[in-house]
């Protein structure tokens, strides 16, 4: 079985589609398909579907979408495989579960290589980790589970799998910094710092490969947008490591040339206190 939630929702048996039509039996899916091998309980299951009030029927509908998905598997396991359904989409005492190894899910599959990224980032292999980060990132094809309805415990999820998203494209541009590759980055930065405008992490990296480009002065433009933009919509000043590094910047630092000190920190941390 296979299951892919970053993008659209997808899953698979024997090359199978077993993805329902209907709209809560996909956030059943979709939320033990995050928790391959893990019991989800039946609380955290009707806490998604209904929130916080779920009618007295809650359970016996639940367990009707639990028998309609086990009856998609069914179907793409084939007759020959009898009570197989039941093996793989699991009930234990006080949840369900399914009965996969975390491989087969791309969140898995994603996190896996994000975590190598960072290990081979530490260890000063700038291109093994750009290298990881750019697999862990093309296992998106969206944004994650773009197709199904969330409740409250899955919005939790997206999320979290969006911050880490970008967390990781984030890692991906300073290995990339780090490489000497800052002149290409300035079309991908000048993107992400229009769609998140008061991202401090971006702009500091926009600042960085703008100046390593030769382009001094809209290096420090980057910073007074940025400047002007928090204090006109959220009334605060930049933090004290991106003024330190438009301080840099003016002072032409030679820190802003080479990676600072011998552990390797991302760019937004060169200035740190």
């Amino acid at each position: 079985m296979e299951i892919q939630v970053l993008g659209s929702l997808s899953a698979q048996v024997n090359g199978g589609a077993i993805v329902p039509n209907a709209a809560k039996p996909r956030q059943i899916l979709s939320l033990l398909g995050l928790r391959p091998g893990q019991v989800v309980p039946v609380h955290t299951l009707t806490e998604e579907l209904w929130g916080t009030e779920p009618p007295q029927s809650s359970r016996t509908t639940l367990q009707t979408y639990i028998l309609q998905l086990r009856r998609l598997l069914g179907t793409a396991m084939g007759p020959d495989v009898p009570g197989a359904a039941k093996d793989v989409l699991v009930t234990r005492h006080g949840g369900y579960l399914l009965q996969i190894p975390p491989e087969s899910v791309d969140a898995y599959q994603y996190e896996r290589l994000v975590a190598e990224g960072r290990c081979a980032f530490e260890n000063g292999d700038d291109e093994g980790a750009s290298d990881c980060f750019r697999r862990a990132l093309g296992l998106w094809r969206g944004p994650a589970l773009v197709d199904v309805r969330v409740g409250p415990v899955l919005e939790i999820e997206v999320l979290r799998l969006e911050e880490s998203r970008l967390g990781t494209v984030e890692w991906r541009i300073d290995a990339d910094l780090r490489l000497g590759r800052h002149a290409e980055l300035i079309s991908e930065l000048t993107e992400l710092t229009a769609r998140y405008p008061q991202h401090e992490g971006l702009h500091s990296q926009a600042m960085v490969a703008l100046y390593r480009s030769g382009r001094q002065g809209a290096a420090l433009d980057v910073y007074r947008r940025l400047r002007t933009r928090l204090i006109e919509e959220l009334g605060v000043e930049p933090s004290p490591q991106v003024r330190r590094l438009h301080q840099a910047m003016l002072a032409v630092d030679p820190k802003l040339d080479v990676a600072a000190g011998p552990r390797r920190t991302s760019t937004f941390d060169l200035y740190a206190a």
